[in-house]
């Protein structure tokens, strides 16, 4: 393909992003193996795959910048989290100390609990969206790149409804003109993207899909995905509900529990994040198993001793033949950016061919990653990973004709 795919994150010294690119780093050097991507032409995987009919860039070709609040390096930020062992880290630091974090837009409204120094510090709207798109337009010549990918891994964004400057562009731009408090840093980011023709990917739960900026992408051609990664329980959650619709076994309650100490953990102690993030995860079971699951909880708890190490707690009550009772319970001990990175990986490549292919607006061959995959208004979005992955396999075949 040529040049290099660049890959923009908001949150670039994250727990996930900071595992991405010292993971990337560390495969290019053939250090670790390259798993759990469905992007690598090597997956091992049986039957049908998306390499065996399109082309995707290798990862000695990406490279990485963006945005955050805190840790002067993606070094810095690696030690920090603990996701990888220091060992590994080490081998590439150079690399790692290279990508310093460009100052973030930031709005303690939308993340109570979030902290750190590196903020914009311009006047307005305006200002902050030159900002944005200054450091993507030089990082792209510096890096001579011939196209960008935007993923948010920022903090969850609290919990807001649509208004006014959400549902036209017209309204949107004057909201921006306005400095509206309604639209979020989250937004203003998938702004500059569309402006620029830069694909995004909202990995966070944060709300971007709205009705004005839909209208931009449209308007200007750009693709772009959500939202909510589904990495640990979630994927699991819709796996094994796609079992039950299968074999006809009524799901009749599921309760479900997160425990996790990192800085998303953290975040999301905060109640109007956390409302955030349960309505996205509560969303994807209704859909597959065709009713209304009455008694589905979903509960996410802070417990700093966890760290990245997060463990996902199901209990599930089914009702079988005749009626009786049977129950299934679940104990998920993942490591939550080593489920992430893999995704955000296969994310920005797979939009870097849909961009080179002329796709715009809505990619719901996407909607594999997603939690809320999104849709417009009055569609119902696919949360089957099974269907998914067919919609993607099936996007993949026509695109290699285009």
């Amino acid at each position: 393909m040529g040049k290099k795919l660049g890959i923009v994150i908001v949150g670039v010294n994250g727990a996930v992003s900071s595992t991405v690119i010292a993971g990337v780093e560390l495969m290019v050097k053939g250090l670790v193996p390259r798993v759990g991507m469905i992007t690598e032409s090597d997956n091992p995987a049986p039957g049908e795959k998306l390499t065996d009919h399109l082309k995707f860039r290798g990862l000695e070709d990406v490279v990485f910048g963006g945005w955050d609040l805190q840790f002067p390096n993606a070094y810095v930020a690696a030690k920090h989290h603990k996701v990888l062992v220091d060992s590994d880290l080490d081998k590439v630091k150079d690399s790692l100390e290279a990508i310093k974090p460009w100052p973030a837009v930031f709005s303690g409204e939308y993340a109570a609990n979030v902290k750190g120094e590196n903020v914009i510090k311009v006047k307005n709207f305006r200002e902050e969206l030159a900002h944005i798109e200054k450091t993507i337009l030089d990082f792209k010549k510096a890096n001579d790149c011939d196209t960008v990918v935007m993923v948010n891994l920022a903090s969850t964004e609290r919990y807001q409804e649509l208004v006014d400057c959400h549902k036209s562009l017209a309204a949107f731009e004057k909201g921006i003109d306005e400095n509206n408090s309604a639209i979020s840093p989250a937004m203003r980011y998938f702004y500059v993207a569309n402006k620029l023709g830069v694909p995004y990917c909202n990995f966070a739960p944060s709300l971007t899909n709205i009705p004005a900026l839909e209208e931009q992408a449209n308007e200007l051609r750009n693709p772009y995905c959500g939202m909510d990664g589904k990495t640990g329980q979630t994927l699991l959650k819709t796996a094994l509900a796609a079992m039950f619709r299968v074999r006809n076994l009524k799901v009749i309650g599921w309760y479900s529990v997160n425990f996790l100490g990192n800085n998303d953990g953290l975040i999301l102690d905060n109640p109007a994040s956390n409302k955030t993030k349960v309505l996205s995860k509560a969303a994807v079971l209704d859909s597959i198993v065709g009713y209304r699951v009455e008694n589905h909880q979903v509960h996410i708890h802070y417990y700093k001793p966890r760290g990245d190490a997060k463990e996902a707690w199901d209990n599930i009550d089914i009702g079988g033949f005749c009626g009786v009772p049977m129950q299934m319970k679940v104990n998920f001990l993942c490591q939550d950016s080593i489920l992430a990175a893999p995704l955000v990986l296969d994310m920005a490549r797979i939009m870097d061919v849909a961009k080179a292919k002329g796709e715009k607006g809505i990619q719901r061959q996407m909607s594999l990653y997603f939690k809320s995959p999104y849709a417009t208004s009055g569609e119902q979005p696919q949360h089957d990973p099974f269907k998914q992955e067919t919609l993607l396999i099936d996007w993949a075949k026509k695109i290699a004709k285009a």
